[in-house]
Parts: structure tokens; sequence; C-alpha cells
């Protein structure tokens, strides 16, 4: 019998999994809603994507050999397709690359490369989690820590800082 305790149970893992699960859930279903919808919706569970993914402890897995993603390239570019033609031509948008550094120019971004990332990194998350090992559940669980600081969390706060100058009508 699987230990309760474990911290692949943890509060903050099972409602990262729910929001991923909505996340991933709308986005699968993109092509049925309206452009406004569909920026209303992301402006709203972005930060709360964000925020869950933020309290999430790093578990080690025991098996690190049994990792596994799920998302092939093909998805990735149906979800990015999909979104990019739905919210064209607001889609792009400039950010720059390093504020730390006076010499870094603006580099075009995409809202719809931002969230395909996230999806992707989600989706494998959710269905690795699913698998009824402990070992898929550890992997699952240190994979979406391991890509919070340098995938999916930055692909997050691009594509909010995108939606929220289109939303407050700066672009």
């Amino acid at each position: 019998m699987e230990n309760p305790n474990n911290p692949v149970y943890t509060k903050q893992v099972i409602e990262l999994l729910t929001v991923a699960n909505e996340f991933c859930l709308f986005t699968q279903k993109i092509e049925e809603y309206s452009k406004e919808d569909i920026l209303i919706y992301y402006r709203r569970i972005i930060p709360l994507l964000y925020l869950k993914g933020s309290l999430v402890k790093d578990v080690i897995p025991e098996n690190p050999d049994l990792n596994e993603r799920f998302v092939l390239e093909e998805q990735w570019e149906t979800i990015f397709n999909t979104i990019r033609n739905k919210l064209y031509p607001d889609d792009h948008f400039w950010v720059c690359a390093d504020p730390h550094h006076e010499d870094t120019e603006a580099e075009k971004s995409s809202i719809a490369e931002c969230i395909a990332d996230c999806y992707q990194d989600m989706k494998d998350f959710l269905m690795l989690y699913q698998k009824n090992t402990i070992d898929a559940k550890e992997n699952a669980v240190h994979e979406i820590c391991q890509n919070f600081p340098s995938h999916w969390g930055p692909a997050l706060t691009k594509a909010l800082y995108a939606l929220h100058l289109l939303y407050s009508g700066a672009y």
C-alpha cells in the first residue's frame, strides 16, 4: 500500500494537478472559444498556475530513468498553431531578453508559443503522474519542479505580460 504521507501526495501537488488539468482541458478545446474568452481565461488561470507551481517542493525520484514525455512535437505544433490563429493579429509581443544589461535589445515573442510550452510541461506532468506507480509520480513532480525556473515559469510570466498589455489597451 502506498504511503499517503509521501511528498508526491501533498496538498500543493494535488492543487497544481487540479489547475494544470483545467489549463490543459481548456487549451485542448481552444477552437471552441472566442478570442475574447481565450484572453480572459488565460489572463485568469496563468497567475494561478504560476502560484501553484511555485509552491510545489521538489521530490528526488528513486528511479529517474523512469521519467517519460508524452506530448509529441506534432501535438505541440497543433496547439501552437491553433492558439496563434485564434489570437491573430495579437499573438506577438516584444520583451527585453535580459533587463539587467543595458545593451540588451527587445526580442519578439509569442503568446501561443508560451502557452504551448506550458501546455507541454503540464500535460506531461499530468500524464506521468496518472500512472499507477510511485516512481512515475516522483518523476512527474521532480520534472515539473525542475522545469519551473527555466521553462514553464518564464513562459507563463511572458504570456501574462502580453495578456496584460492586450487587456489594458497598451498594444
